[in-house]
Protein backbone atom coordinates (compact mmCIF):
# COMPACT_ATOMS: atom_id res chain seq x y z
CA UNK A 1 0.00 0.00 0.00
CA UNK A 2 1.76 3.16 -1.22
CA UNK A 3 0.29 6.89 0.25
CA UNK A 4 0.11 9.50 -2.64
CA UNK A 5 -2.14 12.80 -2.37
CA UNK A 6 -3.64 14.56 -5.16
CA UNK A 7 -2.89 18.30 -6.03
CA UNK A 8 -6.39 18.92 -5.89
CA UNK A 9 -6.43 17.95 -2.02
CA UNK A 10 -4.39 21.69 -1.77
CA UNK A 11 -6.97 23.43 -3.40
CA UNK A 12 -7.85 26.17 -0.06
CA UNK A 13 -4.34 25.93 0.65
CA UNK A 14 -3.44 27.06 -3.01
CA UNK A 15 -6.06 30.16 -3.11
CA UNK A 16 -4.60 31.10 0.67
CA UNK A 17 -1.31 31.16 -0.29
CA UNK A 18 -0.98 31.16 -4.38
CA UNK A 19 1.15 28.46 -4.25
CA UNK A 20 2.16 27.05 -7.57
CA UNK A 21 3.02 23.79 -8.39
CA UNK A 22 6.52 23.61 -7.24
CA UNK A 23 5.10 24.71 -3.75
CA UNK A 24 2.99 22.24 -3.85
CA UNK A 25 5.04 18.89 -4.65
CA UNK A 26 7.56 20.44 -1.87
CA UNK A 27 4.37 20.93 0.81
CA UNK A 28 3.67 16.75 0.15
CA UNK A 29 7.31 16.10 0.58
CA UNK A 30 7.42 17.61 3.72
CA UNK A 31 4.29 16.75 5.05
CA UNK A 32 5.46 13.03 3.97
CA UNK A 33 3.70 11.56 0.99
CA UNK A 34 5.06 8.76 -0.80
CA UNK A 35 4.08 10.21 -4.39
CA UNK A 36 1.35 12.84 -5.77
CA UNK A 37 -0.81 12.96 -8.52
CA UNK A 38 -1.97 16.09 -10.29
CA UNK A 39 -5.16 16.78 -12.08
CA UNK A 40 -5.35 19.11 -15.45
CA UNK A 41 -1.97 20.84 -16.05
CA UNK A 42 -3.41 24.49 -15.55
CA UNK A 43 -1.69 27.12 -18.26
CA UNK A 44 -1.07 28.43 -21.92
CA UNK A 45 1.72 25.50 -22.65
CA UNK A 46 0.58 22.13 -20.44
CA UNK A 47 3.67 19.99 -22.11
CA UNK A 48 5.81 22.81 -20.67
CA UNK A 49 4.74 22.78 -17.02
CA UNK A 50 4.58 18.64 -17.40
CA UNK A 51 8.07 19.01 -18.10
CA UNK A 52 9.10 21.46 -15.21
CA UNK A 53 6.92 19.51 -13.21
CA UNK A 54 8.26 15.92 -13.31
CA UNK A 55 12.38 17.30 -13.31
CA UNK A 56 11.48 19.17 -9.96
CA UNK A 57 9.65 15.87 -8.64
CA UNK A 58 12.66 14.10 -10.03
CA UNK A 59 14.98 16.31 -7.96
CA UNK A 60 13.23 16.12 -4.63
CA UNK A 61 12.11 12.49 -4.91
CA UNK A 62 8.62 12.28 -4.89
CA UNK A 63 7.00 9.81 -7.69
CA UNK A 64 4.36 11.40 -10.28
CA UNK A 65 1.91 8.33 -9.74
CA UNK A 66 -1.21 9.47 -12.12
CA UNK A 67 -2.68 12.27 -14.07
CA UNK A 68 -6.32 13.20 -13.76
CA UNK A 69 -8.26 15.22 -16.65
CA UNK A 70 -11.71 15.89 -17.67
CA UNK A 71 -13.79 14.43 -20.62
CA UNK A 72 -17.20 14.38 -21.68
CA UNK A 73 -17.51 11.32 -24.30
CA UNK A 74 -21.31 11.78 -24.81
CA UNK A 75 -20.09 15.05 -26.84
CA UNK A 76 -21.96 16.49 -29.69
CA UNK A 77 -18.42 16.95 -31.02
CA UNK A 78 -16.90 13.28 -30.29
CA UNK A 79 -14.26 13.82 -32.91
CA UNK A 80 -13.06 16.58 -30.99
CA UNK A 81 -13.54 15.42 -27.27
CA UNK A 82 -10.93 12.19 -28.43
CA UNK A 83 -8.46 14.30 -30.09
CA UNK A 84 -8.66 16.79 -26.75
CA UNK A 85 -8.41 13.71 -24.30
CA UNK A 86 -5.41 12.29 -26.41
CA UNK A 87 -3.89 15.54 -26.07
CA UNK A 88 -4.01 15.00 -22.17
CA UNK A 89 -2.12 11.50 -22.64
CA UNK A 90 0.44 13.42 -24.50
CA UNK A 91 0.84 15.33 -21.24
CA UNK A 92 0.89 12.39 -19.13
CA UNK A 93 3.33 10.79 -21.24
CA UNK A 94 5.90 13.73 -20.11
CA UNK A 95 5.04 13.41 -16.57
CA UNK A 96 5.95 10.13 -16.83
CA UNK A 97 2.84 8.50 -15.25
CA UNK A 98 1.71 4.65 -16.20
CA UNK A 99 -2.25 5.84 -15.10
CA UNK A 100 -4.51 7.98 -16.37
CA UNK A 101 -7.76 9.04 -15.58
CA UNK A 102 -10.38 10.73 -17.77
CA UNK A 103 -14.00 11.19 -17.21
CA UNK A 104 -16.89 9.52 -18.88
CA UNK A 105 -20.07 12.00 -18.36
CA UNK A 106 -21.31 14.34 -16.52
CA UNK A 107 -25.18 14.44 -18.38
CA UNK A 108 -27.12 12.16 -20.86
CA UNK A 109 -28.08 13.25 -24.42
CA UNK A 110 -31.31 15.60 -24.33
CA UNK A 111 -32.88 12.71 -26.26
CA UNK A 112 -36.50 11.31 -24.94
CA UNK A 113 -35.96 7.76 -23.05
CA UNK A 114 -32.64 8.13 -23.77
CA UNK A 115 -30.31 5.99 -20.80
CA UNK A 116 -27.22 5.54 -19.00
CA UNK A 117 -27.31 2.25 -20.90
CA UNK A 118 -27.81 4.04 -24.52
CA UNK A 119 -24.87 6.74 -23.18
CA UNK A 120 -22.45 3.44 -22.29
CA UNK A 121 -22.82 2.19 -25.96
CA UNK A 122 -22.22 5.43 -27.30
CA UNK A 123 -19.39 6.43 -25.48
CA UNK A 124 -17.34 3.29 -25.47
CA UNK A 125 -15.95 2.62 -28.74
CA UNK A 126 -14.46 6.32 -28.66
CA UNK A 127 -13.48 5.23 -24.92
CA UNK A 128 -11.45 2.21 -26.25
CA UNK A 129 -10.02 4.07 -29.34
CA UNK A 130 -8.28 6.55 -26.53
CA UNK A 131 -7.05 3.70 -24.47
CA UNK A 132 -5.62 2.06 -27.79
CA UNK A 133 -4.11 5.66 -28.44
CA UNK A 134 -2.38 6.06 -24.86
CA UNK A 135 -1.14 2.08 -24.34
CA UNK A 136 1.36 2.98 -27.35
CA UNK A 137 2.68 5.45 -24.95
CA UNK A 138 2.95 2.99 -21.96
CA UNK A 139 0.03 4.48 -19.96
CA UNK A 140 -3.46 2.61 -18.66
CA UNK A 141 -6.39 4.17 -18.97
CA UNK A 142 -9.42 4.60 -16.49
CA UNK A 143 -12.39 6.01 -15.13
CA UNK A 144 -13.73 7.33 -12.05
CA UNK A 145 -16.72 6.57 -10.10
CA UNK A 146 -17.65 10.45 -10.50
CA UNK A 147 -19.79 13.01 -11.69
CA UNK A 148 -23.46 11.53 -10.46
CA UNK A 149 -24.79 9.99 -13.95
CA UNK A 150 -21.24 6.94 -13.67
CA UNK A 151 -20.71 7.37 -10.30
CA UNK A 152 -22.44 4.13 -8.35
CA UNK A 153 -20.39 0.37 -9.18
CA UNK A 154 -22.98 -1.09 -11.69
CA UNK A 155 -22.90 1.44 -13.95
CA UNK A 156 -18.75 2.36 -14.29
CA UNK A 157 -18.69 -1.64 -14.29
CA UNK A 158 -21.19 -1.66 -17.13
CA UNK A 159 -19.01 0.77 -18.83
CA UNK A 160 -15.83 -1.04 -18.37
CA UNK A 161 -17.13 -4.72 -19.48
CA UNK A 162 -18.31 -2.67 -22.80
CA UNK A 163 -15.32 -1.16 -23.79
CA UNK A 164 -13.24 -4.28 -22.82
CA UNK A 165 -10.07 -3.67 -23.26
CA UNK A 166 -7.77 -4.35 -20.31
CA UNK A 167 -5.91 -1.56 -21.12
CA UNK A 168 -8.56 0.32 -19.14
CA UNK A 169 -10.13 -0.12 -15.58
CA UNK A 170 -11.44 2.03 -12.96
CA UNK A 171 -10.18 4.66 -10.32
CA UNK A 172 -12.01 3.21 -7.26
CA UNK A 173 -12.69 6.57 -5.71
CA UNK A 174 -13.88 4.89 -2.54
CA UNK A 175 -15.92 8.07 -1.35
CA UNK A 176 -17.71 8.98 -4.02
CA UNK A 177 -19.93 5.87 -4.31
CA UNK A 178 -21.98 7.48 -1.66
CA UNK A 179 -22.56 10.90 -3.87
CA UNK A 180 -25.08 7.72 -6.15
CA UNK A 181 -26.22 6.84 -2.80
CA UNK A 182 -24.36 3.58 -2.56
CA UNK A 183 -22.40 1.79 0.07
CA UNK A 184 -18.66 2.50 -0.27
CA UNK A 185 -17.86 -1.23 1.03
CA UNK A 186 -20.95 -3.27 -0.89
CA UNK A 187 -19.54 -0.89 -4.20
CA UNK A 188 -16.19 -1.71 -3.79
CA UNK A 189 -16.44 -5.33 -4.19
CA UNK A 190 -17.83 -4.79 -7.28
CA UNK A 191 -15.01 -2.46 -8.39
CA UNK A 192 -11.51 -3.88 -6.28
CA UNK A 193 -11.23 -6.69 -9.60
CA UNK A 194 -11.19 -3.58 -12.16
CA UNK A 195 -8.60 -1.03 -9.86
CA UNK A 196 -6.07 0.80 -11.77
CA UNK A 197 -5.79 3.67 -9.36
CA UNK A 198 -7.51 4.71 -5.88
CA UNK A 199 -8.73 7.47 -4.18
CA UNK A 200 -9.37 7.87 -0.44
CA UNK A 201 -11.64 10.33 0.87
CA UNK A 202 -13.97 10.52 3.75
CA UNK A 203 -17.61 12.53 3.42
CA UNK A 204 -19.93 13.49 5.81
CA UNK A 205 -23.57 12.32 6.24
CA UNK A 206 -26.83 14.13 6.55
CA UNK A 207 -29.99 12.20 5.93
CA UNK A 208 -32.35 14.35 3.87
CA UNK A 209 -34.76 14.51 6.34
CA UNK A 210 -32.92 14.67 9.25
CA UNK A 211 -32.29 18.31 8.99
CA UNK A 212 -33.71 21.34 8.32
CA UNK A 213 -32.68 23.81 7.12
CA UNK A 214 -30.36 22.67 4.61
CA UNK A 215 -26.74 22.75 6.01
CA UNK A 216 -24.30 25.04 5.28
CA UNK A 217 -21.12 23.92 3.30
CA UNK A 218 -23.26 20.26 2.11
CA UNK A 219 -24.11 19.27 -0.57
CA UNK A 220 -26.96 17.06 -2.05
CA UNK A 221 -26.05 13.51 -3.72
CA UNK A 222 -28.08 12.12 -5.92
CA UNK A 223 -30.65 10.47 -3.60
CA UNK A 224 -31.17 14.43 -1.86
CA UNK A 225 -29.28 13.57 1.41
CA UNK A 226 -26.31 16.04 2.07
CA UNK A 227 -22.28 15.04 2.09
CA UNK A 228 -19.78 16.98 3.28
CA UNK A 229 -15.90 16.36 2.72
CA UNK A 230 -13.71 15.64 5.36
CA UNK A 231 -10.63 14.50 7.18
CA UNK A 232 -10.18 11.12 5.80
CA UNK A 233 -11.79 9.02 8.98
CA UNK A 234 -13.52 11.68 10.34
CA UNK A 235 -16.41 10.80 7.86
CA UNK A 236 -18.89 7.88 7.55
CA UNK A 237 -17.09 5.64 4.92
CA UNK A 238 -15.39 2.38 6.17
CA UNK A 239 -12.35 3.21 4.41
CA UNK A 240 -10.20 -0.17 6.01
CA UNK A 241 -12.72 -2.17 5.09
CA UNK A 242 -12.47 -1.24 1.52
CA UNK A 243 -9.05 -1.01 1.25
CA UNK A 244 -9.10 -5.08 2.77
CA UNK A 245 -11.37 -5.69 -0.27
CA UNK A 246 -9.23 -3.88 -2.49
CA UNK A 247 -5.71 -5.74 -1.19
CA UNK A 248 -7.37 -8.94 -1.21
CA UNK A 249 -8.66 -8.27 -4.43
CA UNK A 250 -4.87 -8.06 -5.53
CA UNK A 251 -4.60 -4.08 -5.94
CA UNK A 252 -1.46 -3.37 -4.94
CA UNK A 253 -0.88 0.33 -6.67
CA UNK A 254 -0.69 3.89 -5.12
CA UNK A 255 -3.60 5.34 -2.37
CA UNK A 256 -4.13 8.95 -3.24
CA UNK A 257 -5.69 11.12 -0.62
CA UNK A 258 -8.27 13.32 -1.59
CA UNK A 259 -9.41 15.84 0.46
CA UNK A 260 -12.42 18.79 -0.16
CA UNK A 261 -13.85 19.68 3.26
CA UNK A 262 -13.45 23.28 5.40
CA UNK A 263 -11.04 21.79 7.65
CA UNK A 264 -7.65 23.49 8.07
CA UNK A 265 -5.99 22.35 4.79
CA UNK A 266 -2.57 21.61 5.58
CA UNK A 267 -3.75 19.66 9.16
CA UNK A 268 -6.41 17.96 7.18
CA UNK A 269 -3.64 16.32 4.83
CA UNK A 270 -1.46 15.35 7.62
CA UNK A 271 -4.16 13.66 9.52
CA UNK A 272 -5.48 12.20 6.71
CA UNK A 273 -2.21 10.35 5.39
CA UNK A 274 -1.38 9.50 9.17
CA UNK A 275 -4.83 7.37 9.07
CA UNK A 276 -4.21 5.52 6.00
CA UNK A 277 -0.41 4.73 7.26
CA UNK A 278 -1.98 3.31 10.37
CA UNK A 279 -4.71 1.02 8.00
CA UNK A 280 -1.33 0.22 6.12
CA UNK A 281 0.57 -1.07 9.35
CA UNK A 282 -2.97 -2.56 10.70
CA UNK A 283 -2.75 -4.87 7.68
CA UNK A 284 1.02 -6.10 7.50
Amino acid sequence: MRISVSDYSFSNYRRATGAGYEQICAKAKEIGFEGIEFTDLSGPNPEKTAESVRVYCEKIGLPIVSYTVGANFLSDSLSEEIEKVEKRVDVAAILGVSVMRHDAAFSLKDKAGYTWEDGIKDMADAIREVTCYAAEKGIRTCTENHGFIYQDSERVEALIREVNHPNYGWLVDIGNFLCAGEDSVKAVKRAAPYAFHVHAKDFLFKAKNSVDPAPEGFFRNRDGDFLRGTILGHGVIEIKSCVKLLEKAGYNGWYSLEFEGLEDNLTALSMGMNYLRVIRESLN
